[in-house]
């Protein structure tokens, strides 16, 4: 096994510039850092990460809780999680929740035992007991929460302008003549839930137009819900000319719905959601949708967590970063109404 010893010496440096260069240390000068990082590679030299965290007290791990790893918004938060990490020479766990509260409890324990020096967290449940996510947090390791916030804990946030991009599509919506929208909202109490239908209720406000509780279904952020929901609604006597999901999930149950009752899409019925996916733009019709910067909320908040942990954000209060999403009008809601 190739020690330290032996890459100070093909580099022709001290062990202690060594060590400095793997930890990071800024005050190595540019050529000894080249010098180094030649030499580990020519040795193949792979510093042992568990002697050296006794040491650092650091496992240069972070944690990756989130809460459906099938929802294509994640992947993508995964990602530029993933890349911010590694550009820091952080590692990242990635695990998933299926939305269950007892199974982020688990990861979040299995998180802890092997050392993780911080947290990135989706949380599953806002109406659930959040005793482990205090304890993780009392435990002295920092959280940063990506797309919800956790009630009533005070933790960093990464997330987008919910209600300004339910807001702006259902301007959109109205904007076709669609004065009847049926909107398929996430988890009652859930953070993401709760401000997308704020937006969608607000451009009714400014609409002049008194909302319709017939029209304001609550599912759980997943394909069935959608289905179930969009079914019963387009099946009334009196149904929507347009329906609205408040993510991708239930858009694909909404338009699954949609085809199963014979009707067309956009000329019987409107479809816009939240959440643009990789091939969103490739089903027909293309689909209406809220794009979040899902890469960019996964890289700003492992960077706010590494900032966090190396000592380069200090604030004593909750850091909310809130990012812009962008309204991408696509075939689905085309069809003017008169």
């Amino acid at each position: 096994m190739v020690t330290i010893r032996e890459v100070a010496r093909q580099a022709k440096v001290s062990v202690g510039t060594v060590s400095n260069v793997l930890a990071g240390s800024a005050t190595v000068r540019a050529e000894l850092r080249r010098r180094v990082e030649e030499a580990m590679r020519g040795l193949d030299y792979h510093p042992n990460q568990i002697a050296r965290s006794l040491k650092t007290r650091q496992t240069k791990t972070l944690g990756l809780v989130i809460s459906d790893i099938t929802n294509p918004f994640f992947p993508q938060v995964v990602r530029g999680a993933e890349d911010a990490a590694m550009e820091s020479g952080y590692l990242l766990i990635t695990l998933n929740t299926d939305d269950n509260p007892e199974r982020e409890r688990h990861a979040l324990s299995m998180l802890r035992a092997r050392k993780v020096d911080g947290l990135l967290l989706t949380v599953a449940s806002a109406r659930e007991d959040l005793n482990h996510v205090e304890q993780f947090q009392a435990s002295g390791l920092p959280i940063v929460c990506i797309d919800r916030k956790v009630p009533n804990i005070a933790l960093d946030l990464v997330c987008s302008d919910n209600a300004r991009g339910a807001r702006m599509c259902m301007q959109h919506l109205l904007s076709r003549g669609h004065h009847r929208v049926g909107y398929l909202s996430g988890s009652v109490g859930l953070f993401t839930a709760e401000t997308r239908l704020a937006g969608f209720n607000q451009a009714l406000a400014e609409a002049g137009i008194s909302g319709d509780p017939r029209l304001v279904r609550h599912g759980d952020f997943r394909l069935e819900s959608g289905y179930r929901l969009a079914k019963e609604m387009l099946l009334e006597h009196d149904p929507p000319s347009a329906l609205f999901a408040s993510n991708a999930m239930m858009g694909f149950g909404a338009l699954k719905a949609i085809h199963e009752l014979g009707l067309r899409c956009p000329e019987d019925v409107a479809l816009a959601m939240f959440d643009d996916v990789p091939f969103g733009d490739v089903i027909q019709p293309r689909l209406t949708v809220v794009a979040q910067p899902a890469y960019e909320m996964g890289r700003v908040g492992a960077q706010l967590l590494i900032a966090r942990l190396e000592g380069r954000e200090n604030s004593p209060g909750p850091i909310n970063y809130t990012l812009v999403p962008e309204l991408l009008v696509r075939e689905s809601t085309i069809v003017r109404r008169s």
